[in-house]
């Protein structure tokens, strides 16, 4: 622990180069305390108690409610999903840091460096869950095992919860404009209808197309609503239909 490492504690505070040159000379050594952590109550429950607070803080952000009426896109959508991962990872490089040393900040903010030159991932999120992972197998490299394990279980479990819920977009078009009120209602009442929450409906007149962003429970069945766009719409209120799962 950071007790443990005086001389590297003193080493990274000390300023200019003389830190990374005191770093270095000291070998950057982390004792690790292995499988014994998880006999470690104590910082279980600590560890535990931080990532629940980092999650709480970073849901008062996520879930803002100005920030919820002005969602106009599937990424704004997901945003908050984002954030509470990425709270997350912060909590988790804190404890490494507070508990084991400064020298592992400098390691993940390296490995940070590396994704983000080296890797090609193709959103947000999945940046954010490839640093928790990261992070987990970090944990088990130093020898702290239970703290990977700890951080992996609370992500695991905080993803199966935010995951539970697709965001969907469909764009409905080639409607007619003395159709287009009607035919947003009765899309709207289908989504409804088949389980979807709509979070935001936008018509536009000059394009003959309404859309709606409506959030659907994971086992949400597309190819039933789109039948039922077949099979209930009037066929003077019926468009052409695109969709956009996320």
């Amino acid at each position: 622990m950071a007790r443990r490492c005086p001389r590297l504690l003193a080493a990274v505070l000390a300023p200019g180069p003389a830190s990374a040159q005191a770093l270095i000379a000291d070998g950057g050594r982390v004792d690790g305390v292995g499988w014994a952590g998880f006999t470690d109550a104590a910082f279980m429950l600590h560890a535990l108690g931080v990532l629940a607070l980092a999650t709480a803080l970073g849901a008062a952000i996520a879930y803002h409610p100005f920030s919820r009426k002005r969602v106009d896109s599937l990424e704004e959508a997901e945003a908050p999903k984002v954030y509470l991962v990425y709270a997350v990872v912060g909590a988790v490089i804190g404890l490494m840091v507070v508990e084991y040393g400064m020298v592992v900040g400098f390691v993940v903010f390296g490995i940070g460096g590396l994704f983000r030159f080296r890797t090609a991932l193709p959103s947000v999120a999945t940046t954010g869950r490839l640093i928790l992972v990261t992070l987990a197998g970090l944990s088990c490299g130093l020898d702290l095992p239970h703290l990977g394990v700890l951080a992996t279980a609370f992500g695991f479990a905080l993803i199966f919860a935010l995951d539970r819920s697709l965001v969907c977009r469909v764009e409905v078009k080639g409607l007619g404009a003395e159709h287009l009120d009607g035919a947003a209602v009765a899309y709207r009442a289908l989504i409804e209808d088949h389980g979807g929450e709509v979070i935001r409906e936008a018509k536009s007149f000059s394009r003959s197309r309404v859309r709606f962003l409506f959030r659907a429970p994971y086992r949400f069945d597309l190819d039933a609503l789109e039948r039922s766009f077949d099979e209930r719409i009037d066929d003077e209120k019926k468009g052409s239909v695109n969709w956009t799962v996320d």
